[in-house]
């Protein structure tokens, strides 16, 4: 497989670095080069509460011959004493509706705030989308799967679906003090990856614009963060306000820094190229990842 990596690097193409976006970029090279599935579907391995109905019910949408989408993200619920899915409702939702105040009305953001669960990683869709798809090759896959999708495809062919009754999994540490790991890594690199996104679409920052958005931001997220309280005061649900204001104040920072890497580097790493990019490069990758694959395993 290296051999293979740097033969499409040595074409000028990206690959990114080691981790889950290269990993599920070559995962679409192989399906890709089977030549015999008309849909790929993609889930967290850390499941705690896994069951065949999640994976059905991601596929149905886009392989029902009966049905006309192309992308499907899943959604679900998770029924426990506490609240969860603080990344999604500290940093995305807020930071999402305050770029909206200070953006105006724009599509992509609309697209962004239609999701149950912008973050989940469960998601379907046809072969040849993920054909065309770059890919991020860190914690902006799933939202910069979502920008490549809304490119890529119509939203009438988009949709979401509730995948499980109730879904755990392996939970992250926040790691106020280290931006390198944990929750305040994928805040940065959602945050690069959200900013990148919107800057492609034509929203020109500075360093006034990125001023009004954190405050903006803080004060979005505190409004959240007292109706999450409210809601589950009324529900009887367990809920530290100390722990939830110091995500807060972490994500502040996540944003700040993604901010001081977007001003400094509007581009920063290339996203990993379509497979329709690499295939015009070098026709015949396909069948050498599928030798290779065979070889490894035979």
């Amino acid at each position: 497989m290296r051999r293979l990596y740097r033969a499409i690097e040595a074409e000028d193409l990206p690959t990114g670095l080691e981790g889950k976006g290269r990993s599920v970029w070559m995962a679409y090279g192989y399906v890709l080069a089977r030549r015999e599935f008309n849909a790929i579907a993609l889930h967290d391995c850390d499941i705690l509460t896994y069951s065949r109905d999640i994976l059905a019910r991601l596929c149905y949408p886009v392989t029902n011959p009966s049905l006309d989408y192309d992308f499907c993200k899943g959604f679900y619920t998770r029924v426990t004493d506490k609240m969860h899915g603080r990344v999604t409702r500290l940093l995305v939702t807020p930071l999402i509706r305050a770029l909206v105040k200070i953006i105006g009305f724009h599509p992509l953001l609309v697209f962004f705030d239609s999701f149950r669960y912008i973050l989940a990683g469960e998601f379907s869709m046809d072969v040849n989308l993920a054909r065309i798809n770059k890919i991020p090759g860190d914690w902006g896959l799933e939202v910069g799967t979502l920008a490549e999708v809304y490119k890529n495809t119509s939203t009438n062919r988009v949709c979401q679906v509730d995948i499980a009754e109730n879904y755990e999994h392996k939970h992250q540490e926040l790691s106020p003090e280290d931006a390198s790991k944990g929750l305040n890594k994928m805040c940065v690199d959602i945050c690069k990856s959200i900013f990148r996104t919107l800057a492609s679409e034509g929203i020109v920052f500075s360093d006034g614009f990125f001023k009004t958005l954190f405050a903006t931001y803080a004060r979005t997220a505190q409004d959240h963060l007292k109706r999450y309280e409210d809601d589950a005061s009324i529900n009887s649900l367990r809920f530290d306000r100390h722990e939830e204001s110091l995500s807060v104040e972490t994500f502040t920072k996540g944003i700040k820094t993604a901010a001081e890497v977007i001003m400094k580097d509007p581009l920063g790493v290339p996203l990993i190229s379509s497979w329709d990019r690499v295939t015009a490069a070098l026709p015949d990758i396909l069948d050498r990842i599928r030798e290779a694959v065979e070889e490894d395993n035979g």
